[in-house]
């Protein structure tokens, strides 16, 4: 779905994530385990962040959503999304 979608995956903790403001614009949807939380803008659809299964105590913050001078740069490390659980191993608690 990411892939097809764009989604260019920003891990965070939960710690360091403010959503500043939109709040009552987004909707949330779950599927399959309901663990992971996936927040999209009611009004043009885009998924600007969601809490994903695999760091469930974080955000996954969608990189091409952010403001041009919020960041400033990103190293894209390309994974296999359809095979994704593969590259966390249980237990795994760190945001690289």
């Amino acid at each position: 779905m990411c892939s097809k979608s764009g989604h260019l995956h920003l891990i965070v903790p939960a710690s360091r994530f403010q959503l500043l403001q939109g709040e009552m614009h987004l909707s949330t949807y779950t599927f399959n385990t309901h663990t992971a939380k996936h927040l999209f803008c009611k009004i043009c659809g885009i998924k600007p962040f969601y809490v994903p299964r695999s760091h469930p105590d974080g955000f996954s913050v969608n990189a091409r959503c952010l403001d041009d001078a919020t960041i400033s740069s990103v190293t894209v490390r390309h994974t296999n999304g359809k095979e994704w659980e593969k590259q966390y191993p249980r237990g795994r608690g760190d945001y690289e």
